[in-house]
């Protein structure tokens, strides 16, 4: 017999001693045994790298690509151009989905409605929006957005994970894991889904958005559902009463150490800190989601749909009470903005079910103080083509990756407008202006006092980032 480990000792040893010596995840397994949080000992190891103006994110995801051309970027110059071809030079040679390919023309559609421009910094926005017409000067909206992707899946998994391939770590887990949270109590990063009340359903939502990936498993998100039962799984047993099952999971934290002191699979750590976890929000998430001690003004700032469980409404409260609570990342994905066809009656749906609730969160934060130190992003994976798909009352409008808006506000960020489109809101007026996803997540980590050419993690021989291996920038102009 050899005395040499086997290959199963060898592997996780080795897997535990990179943790030890080239990341957070070494301070988050210490943590975890010692009762310590990761935030109370990071700044040892350098993070966070600078003073953030960010200490959380609530991140309103919209899910399907919002239409910049009807409802942040509406231009007069599209009303002249209404039914017109649109140039082969504006297009550049652009592929289209196959959704599009095929049509004999390509035919200019103006904005659904009009807009008009709001706040100091002049934005356009759309009369659809009006509740975000009035919040305009606490936002930055961004213009000269840009991804890769053409498709659905591969364009969400990018703008959450920084790469169209599968098995990475998305931006809240990164964040769970560099910075840790401020509440033992709650996961540091949790996720609600909504549905648009429009007849378009939206693309599916995969959990692999919110996974950890090769991150350990502790900071993927949690997701917090609606109805009874708000986390699967997390009450006892028949017959098993707190005590119990506190007595059970002492029992068995024993056993995992004694197993991880063997083998150092970190993976051990994740799974008492899961056991854990769960026990604490046996009586913090009844207390999360019972919102009775919120006020009828509260309700009359979101709308009426905010009494309504799994509204987008009522996850952007939601969203407040966790950030209110120490949640580090709060994710909203809300569905519905794949028009294709009856972009008429389907983008005014979305906004009805969107626009209020969004800038009350905004409303809601300021009054209590949380906004300067919370960014609020909202935005999808892309826009949508100036010309129409289809025709007539039915007609929609494709993917369009290569410029579109979102907003930030809050954490630090200047409000104002950066970036703008020609004409057509087909191609960025300033090339120096685009932002890539990678530099979008770059200035997302930068606001929260990390720098993301420092923060990897060693996986398969490479220190992996979420801004990858290509050069990504911070948009200083819109940071304050």
């Amino acid at each position: 017999m050899s005395d040499s480990p086997d290959l199963s000792t060898l592997f996780n040893r080795r897997a535990f001693l990179s943790t030890v010596g080239n990341s957070f995840g070494a301070v988050a397994a210490n943590a975890i045994i010692g009762g310590n949080t990761l935030s109370a000992a990071a700044p040892t190891l350098g993070a966070p790298f600078h003073a953030p103006k960010a200490k959380r994110v609530i991140y309103l995801f919209q899910s399907g690509g919002p239409s910049h051309v009807d409802l942040f970027d509406g231009k007069p110059s599209l009303q002249k151009l209404q039914g017109k071809a649109l140039p082969d030079e504006v297009r550049g040679g652009q592929r289209v989905t196959g959704m599009t390919a095929n049509q004999k023309a390509f035919n200019v559609m103006q904005p659904l409605v009009g807009g008009k421009q709001c706040g100091d910094a002049g934005a356009w926005i759309s009369d659809l929006l009006p509740y975000t017409q009035k919040i305009a000067d606490k936002f930055c909206l961004i213009r000269s957005m840009q991804t890769e992707a053409i498709n659905h899946d591969p364009a969400v998994t990018l703008i959450n994970t920084g790469s169209m391939q599968l098995g990475n770590a998305s931006l809240g887990s990164w964040l769970s894991y560099g910075l840790g949270s401020e509440n033992e109590n709650l996961p540091s990063y949790m996720v609600l889904l909504s549905q648009g009340t429009g007849k378009n359903p939206g693309q599916p939502i995969f959990s692999r958005l919110w996974g950890s990936g090769f991150l350990p498993s502790e900071h993927q998100g949690v997701l917090l559902r609606s109805g009874a039962d708000p986390v699967l799984y997390l009450d006892n047993p028949p017959g098993i009463n707190h005590s119990q099952r506190r007595s059970q999971l002492d029992t068995l934290a024993a056993m995992n150490q004694s197993f991880q002191k063997q083998h150092f699979d970190p993976e051990t750590i994740a799974r008492i800190q899961a056991y854990e976890m769960a026990y604490k929000m046996q009586t913090s998430v009844p207390e999360l989601t019972n919102l009775k001690d919120e006020p009828e003004s509260t309700y009359e700032l979101y709308g009426k749909e905010s009494r309504r469980p799994g509204s987008y409404a009522a996850n952007c409260l939601l969203a407040r009470r966790l950030i209110e609570r120490g949640t580090r990342f709060v994710q909203l994905f809300h569905r519905g903005w794949d028009q294709h066809v009856a972009l008429g009656s389907q983008l005014r749906s979305q906004c009805i079910d969107t626009d209020q609730a969004s800038a009350a969160l905004i409303t809601d934060l300021e009054r209590r103080g949380l906004l300067d130190e919370t960014l609020v992003i909202w935005g999808g994976e892309f826009g949508r083509t100036v010309y129409m798909q289809g025709g007539g009352v039915n007609a929609g409008r494709d993917h369009h990756g290569r410029a579109f808006s979102v907003w930030m506000a809050g954490g630090g960020v200047k409000p104002g407008v950066y970036g703008s489109t020609d004409d057509y809101c087909w191609n960025i007026t300033n090339p120096a202006e685009a932002v890539n996803i990678r530099d979008f997540n770059a200035t997302i980590l930068h606001l929260l006092g990390i720098d993301h050419k420092r923060f990897s993690f060693p996986y398969q021989g490479l220190d992996q980032r979420i801004t990858g291996v290509k050069p990504a920038r911070v948009i200083t102009d819109i940071i304050a």
